[in-house]
């Protein structure tokens, strides 16, 4: 895991503000989810922390069930197998654990899944997320912190991606969803004074990744011996960012709820490694970990891509003293080691 310079300091502040505090981590079974779960409960044991997921079936359960199996040894840990959509559920859930904290980890995923699909992600990410504002506005939190994406960018070609830039023009329903989710929440803290603060996420990858994500199918092919798919003809770059560099940024941002006198409680963080990198070397980094060439099928531009993503993470800098940076070839080092372990290659 991450450990800055500034790690010691931030768990001081952390372990005063979260002492014997509840901490609700919904899309505990999910990739992100699943880190920032662990993290939690290893650092701060006298803090209990709360997972929920639906476990659905959007890829592999067994890999969500292998999470989950870690994160139940952990004498902290408790979880609930619930659907964000179940409104009932979630106001039971509010109402019995009354968490102090909630990180919002759980959503439909997947850009290109949103135009097979899209009714999923209107129940879980703009349904499922009401019903999360709704049970911080019924059971007050002192901070709520969900997932947004870097995809509400869409096909802005300024770079680096700022938050103080317009998003008005998602080019896909996942990046509509994440959207409106940063409005949803913005009105919340207008009316109902919930301190939030949205995480726009790039190319989150590492160990217990998920295998709907490039990078991790590029090494299911490499092992298999088939060819991969490379989009735009591998002419893409992404701001990969390694996920303990994530999980540290969430860490970070817990005690810092967006204060009322700079308006609504609301506030925006990019999280990236601030490194766009060429598609064609990600690809490269896998077969020289690997050990293997592999036929790469040259294919268009798949509707709802963007040909390049690249955070500006100067405010998430300035306010937590963090900035992501693990190298590409590490991360990827760390994934590959994972998986040859993970699925006995």
């Amino acid at each position: 895991m991450v450990r800055s310079s500034h790690f010691e300091q931030t768990k001081q502040i952390l372990s005063f503000v979260m002492s014997k505090n509840t901490i609700l981590v919904t899309g505990a079974a999910g990739f992100v989810g699943f880190h920032v779960a662990q993290r939690l409960c290893a650092d701060f044991p006298d803090t209990r922390i709360v997972g929920m997921d639906n476990v659905n079936a959007y890829y592999d359960p067994a890999l969500k069930e292998g999470r989950l199996a870690i994160l139940a040894q952990l004498p902290n840990f408790q979880f609930y197998k619930l659907d964000l959509a179940d409104r009932a559920g979630m106001e039971k859930l509010f109402a019995d654990e009354q968490p102090e904290y909630v990180i919002h980890l759980a959503a439909q995923a997947g850009v290109r899944y949103s135009i097979e699909n899209p009714h999923a992600y209107i129940d879980s990410n703009i349904v499922g997320f009401l019903n999360i504002l709704e049970g911080c506005r019924h059971h007050p939190v002192k901070h709520l912190l969900y997932a947004s994406s870097s995809s509400v960018y869409g096909s802005n070609t300024k770079v680096p991606f700022s938050t103080a830039d317009r998003v008005d023009h998602p080019v896909s329903l996942y990046a509509a969803t994440k959207k409106s989710n940063e409005l949803m929440a913005h009105t919340y803290a207008h009316l109902y004074d919930v301190p939030s603060t949205g995480l726009r996420f790039f190319t989150v990858y590492g160990p217990w990744g998920r295998p709907d994500m490039a990078y991790f199918k590029f090494v299911q092919a490499i092992y298999a011996g088939k060819a991969i798919d490379v989009y735009n003809h591998g002419d893409m770059k992404r701001d990969f960012t390694y996920i303990d560099d994530i999980v540290e940024g969430i860490v970070r941002l817990m005690p810092k709820a967006p204060a009322p006198d700079a308006g609504p409680k609301a506030a925006v963080f990019n999280i990236g490694n601030n490194q766009p990198e060429d598609l064609m070397e990600m690809i490269s980094i896998l077969e020289a970990e690997t050990g293997h060439k592999t036929e790469r099928n040259l294919l268009p531009m798949q509707p709802g891509d963007v040909y390049a993503t690249f955070a500006d993470v100067a405010d998430l800098s300035a306010l937590t003293g963090f900035k992501p940076s693990t190298s590409l070839k590490e991360g990827l080092h760390r994934f590959v080691t994972w998986y040859k372990d993970y699925y006995k290659v």
